[in-house]
């Protein structure tokens, strides 16, 4: 699977606000009871932490939904 390219404006974004940038859950709340029901891979390592930094260039899988990502990020040269 190809991974699409996620740009976010700043040099990293958190688990939880991605889940909720890319419209998998409605709120940051939502994010603890997706994780735990549903595995996402962080550059292919099952991840569970909500608050995890996800920084340019990282990779995330969610296997179920048949979806991959990949963080570009705005300050990433900063």
């Amino acid at each position: 699977m190809t991974p699409e390219t996620v740009q976010i404006d700043d040099q990293y974004i958190t688990l939880a606000q991605f889940l909720k940038y890319i419209n998998i859950i409605g709120s940051g709340g939502e994010a603890k009871l997706f994780l735990a029901d549903i595995e996402v891979l962080y550059n292919g390592k099952i991840e569970q932490r909500r608050g995890k930094k996800l920084y340019h260039g990282d990779v995330i899988d969610i296997p179920a939904l048949d979806l991959s990502f990949v963080i570009d990020a705005d300050g990433a040269a900063e």
